[in-house]
């Protein structure tokens, strides 16, 4: 599914939308620096419905949300500087937990990573994010 989202008031129809269709509780979210990875991730996780203060993770690397539809963690992986780093702070009870997972810069942990899982792309093309949902 490929969405292009002009304004910042049509990402909750496009998080409703993406929910909808999920098949599985781990999504990855790769996109430049700036592209709306983490303002699409706020967006998703009020979907699910949050009363938390949802904000990025860039310094504690994980942020835990509780939603009416169970557990959400949010990873940004940005700072690890080795895979091994994420063994550290236990990523496979976090990825096998049955919770929604959603991961920032998921390429520096791509070997810990279930095959089972979403991907969503985040572009900017010429002042609209394109937003592509496997």
């Amino acid at each position: 599914m490929e969405f292009i989202i002009h304004n910042l008031n049509e990402l909750p129809e496009v998080a409703k939308d993406i929910f909808a269709n999920l098949r599985y509780k781990l999504i990855t979210f790769e996109g430049e620096m700036g592209a709306g990875k983490t303002t699409f991730i706020k967006e998703f996780v009020k979907t699910l419905g949050t009363s938390d203060e949802v904000s990025s993770p860039t310094f504690s690397i994980v942020n835990e949300y509780d939603t009416n539809n169970g557990k959400v963690y949010h990873f940004d992986f940005y700072r690890l500087n080795h895979e091994d780093e994420a063994l550290d702070f236990g990523i496979e009870e976090y990825l096998y937990s049955n919770h929604y997972c959603l991961m920032e810069w998921p390429n520096k942990i791509a070997n810990f990573i279930p095959e089972e899982h979403h991907v969503i792309t985040i572009k900017n093309i010429d002042g609209a994010r394109h937003l592509n949902f496997k």
